[in-house]
């Protein structure tokens, strides 16, 4: 007995050395180098070791990764804590709420069946329906290039013995008007009216052009449902660190929707995301208007145009100009879109606009209106709403909890503030600083947050391990007591690097836990002064939150009402002990991206596009030309496969290195490499892996 401890003390010591030892470098000589070194454990560990994304694949390190050095003096081993334990020590204290019964699976509604036509097709349409029966054969690939779509629509035309919908005996019916209206203002929606083109049914006088005018507009309308409500572009084209449910359209229920509702315009408008965050951007976008040709075009200057109702002794005057069908197109007027008059619904629009830029509403095109019809501003500010409608499109149609009355988190990173909401209205809301921009950005997401945690252990993820600490360690052989760090060994040999739980924590006192495939989450932390700067993208990719403890006193008043929950008691239960305090219901968490808002006094807000995404979507969606862009993408690459979180690897991460770019603090102070050579063929063989 006296033997094994003697040898377990002789390797405990071994261990300690190693650990204090990686290479040869002084500390005194590296301190040197980088200029005196802070002394407050809880800075180090909040700049070196704040937690990051962290990729699931990289393996824990063991002692071989920590080399000895015989000329290295040995650390005293009463300062370093070893333990035997084989995996990570379990919380002393758990809270737990009885846990509520999985949710039913949503019940699935079947699209309702077609409309079946009259079994006689009535003569004046027969020989529409001939060609449309043509048509769907082997030609129907030349309307719908998706497979889904060209089964469905199929169907549907069998079902009604090819009898034509957008037409009555060679007349638009009220639907197909109602189509072509909406298809004609798909701009107020953020979207390109040019991608969905609109037949000339008036135009088409034989069963041939009727047919195809007909298949035409089935084409369009799926295209604009199917891009209403789930964009026109894939999260996955804008960055690897984007991860939303997907929502995609049924054709099917599309066709039976649109057809058999009494305002058929109206049913193809609700497949625009339902959110008041959407439908305030739409209403700004409608102030701003001037889309479509617009950014591009200027307008002239010259002699003011004013239109004059008509009165008992004079007629209306309606001056013309030739600046005005450039104005129609700045202004989104689609009628008439050549017609050179100066008329009331032109002068409206002027007013309009007026109204949204400050300039007293007249209605009269002055020089100081046109200068700012004509603004490069104005042009970026509606560039910049389109974009966010269009990434607000990638969120799920219902955003809250219906168990916790429609409850969620909500967090805009260029905006750096958190909201908790409830029934539609805002409950609490505080700031948060998010991910530095490039590899350590906090990704956008939406994920369920399970259960929060008082008084977390940070158990140092394997990569800083590699990255940070054995570089530090073979400059400095006491960072990790300065900073408050354990090291220990498990049974199977790996090497476990944590921080225990208290006031100097990186963690802060309490985790905020959505278990995502980028591993990052919400906590607390000790440095609060980044809380009073305007733009806080500092941390490695989670996301602090500057009042922790109001933060989970209101999530628990939701989830747990009954237990009465303040941020008084959370305080309360501070100390040395980690707990965890589980939901019953999940509350969902949406990760946003918005650099257009409208804020509470409805005034729209704008906020700086700090990771680059707006400028990585405008050219991706001003050139999306007549087909939505995950198309473009797969035509232009024929392995291209639409992504999905089920498809990717459970255990990689979207960005493996992510947190991992720009010099490191041990860099900073100590100037050595910040990833170990073993380790450069690991991370290379992860990208691969993601990106290929």
């Amino acid at each position: 007995m006296r033997d094994r401890s003697k040898n377990r003390a002789g390797y405990d010591r071994v261990l300690m050395a190693v650990a204090a030892t990686f290479l040869t470098v002084s500390a005194t000589s590296a301190l040197a180098q980088a200029g005196p070194a802070r002394s407050s454990a809880a800075e180090l560990a909040i700049d070196a070791a704040i937690p990051r994304p962290e990729p699931a694949n990289v393996p824990p390190p063991t002692a071989s990764d920590f080399k000895l050095d015989s000329t290295a003096s040995v650390p005293d081993p009463s300062k370093v804590t070893t333990t035997e334990k084989a995996a990570e020590p379990k919380p002393a204290d758990v809270v737990t709420a009885p846990a509520a019964p999985p949710p039913a699976a949503a019940a699935v509604t079947p699209a309702p069946e077609p409309v079946k036509a009259a079994s006689v097709v009535s003569s004046a349409d027969q020989p529409v329906a001939d060609k449309l029966r043509e048509l769907m054969g082997a030609k129907a690939s030349r309307y719908f290039d998706r497979k889904g779509e060209r089964a469905a629509v199929e169907k549907f035309y069998a079902a009604r013995e090819f009898a034509p919908l957008w037409t009555q005996s060679g007349k638009a019916t009220a639907s197909a008007r109602g189509v072509i209206a909406r298809l004609k203002d798909a701009a107020a929606e953020g979207l390109n009216a040019a991608d969905y083109p609109v037949p000339d049914f008036a135009a088409a006088a034989t069963p041939d052009a009727l047919a195809e005018a007909e298949l035409k507009l089935t084409a369009s309308m799926l295209d604009y449902a199917r891009q209403a409500q789930s964009s026109r572009m894939h999260w996955s084209q804008v960055a690897s660190d984007i991860l939303y449910p997907e929502h995609p359209t049924d054709p099917a229920e599309v066709l039976a929707n649109v057809t058999t509702a009494k305002d058929a315009a109206a049913a193809l408008e609700g497949y625009n995301p339902p959110h008041k965050l959407y439908k305030d951007l739409k209403t700004k976008l409608a102030e701003l208007r001037g889309q479509g040709e617009g950014p591009l075009m200027q307008i002239a200057e010259g002699p003011p145009l004013a239109f004059k109702a008509a009165t008992k002794k004079q007629p209306a005057v309606t001056p013309e100009d030739q600046r005005v069908p450039q104005l129609r197109a700045k202004l989104g007027i689609t009628e008439n879109p050549d017609d050179t008059k100066y008329d009331a619904k032109v002068a409206a629009a002027v007013r309009k606009f007026q109204e949204g830029v400050d300039i007293k509403p007249t209605g009269v095109l002055d020089d100081r209106t046109v200068r700012a019809i004509n603004s490069p501003k104005r042009d970026r500010q509606i560039d910049t709403v389109i974009v966010n409608m269009e990434r607000l499109r990638w969120l799920p149609r219902q955003l809250g909890a219906p168990a916790l009355k429609d409850a969620y988190v909500i967090l805009n990173v260029p905006d750096f503030t958190l909201k908790v909401m409830q029934k539609g209205e805002q409950v609490w809301t505080t700031r948060v600083v998010t991910g530095k921009p490039g590899n350590q950005a906090t990704p956008m997401m939406t994920e369920t947050m399970k259960f929060i945690t008082v008084n977390p252990t940070w158990n140092v993820p394997p990569s800083i391990i590699y990255n940070e600490y054995l570089p530090a360690l073979q400059q400095d052989p006491t960072v990790l007591q300065r900073m408050g760090l354990k090291l220990e060994r498990a049974r199977d040999g790996s090497i476990r690097i944590s921080q225990p739980p208290g006031e100097s924590n990186a963690l802060g006192r309490i985790r905020f836990n959505f278990p995502n495939k980028f591993l990052v989450y919400q906590h607390d932390t000790p440095d609060k002064h980044l809380f009073a700067k305007e733009e806080r993208a500092f941390s490695h990719g989670c996301m602090r939150v500057q009042n922790p403890d109001q933060y989970g006193a209101t999530l628990l008043n939701i989830v747990l009402p009954n237990e009465k929950y303040t941020a008084e008691r959370i305080r309360s239960m501070y100390g040395r002990s980690e707990m965890n305090i589980n939901f019953p219901t999940p509350v969902p968490v949406h990760l946003t991206y918005q650099t257009a808002f409208v804020d509470d006094a409805g005034k729209l807000q704008f906020r700086k596009d700090v990771y680059g995404r707006d400028a990585r979507m405008m050219p991706l969606l001003k050139n999306s030309g007549n087909r939505d862009l995950e198309n473009v993408v797969a035509h232009a690459n024929p392995s291209y496969v639409r992504p999905n979180s089920s498809s990717l690897p459970s255990n990689v991460a979207f960005n493996s290195d992510f947190g991992s770019s720009g010099p490191s603090f041990f860099e900073r102070l100590f100037g050595g490499p910040a990833t170990p050579p073993a380790l450069v063929g690991r991370q290379q063989q992860q990208r691969r892996v993601i990106t290929r």
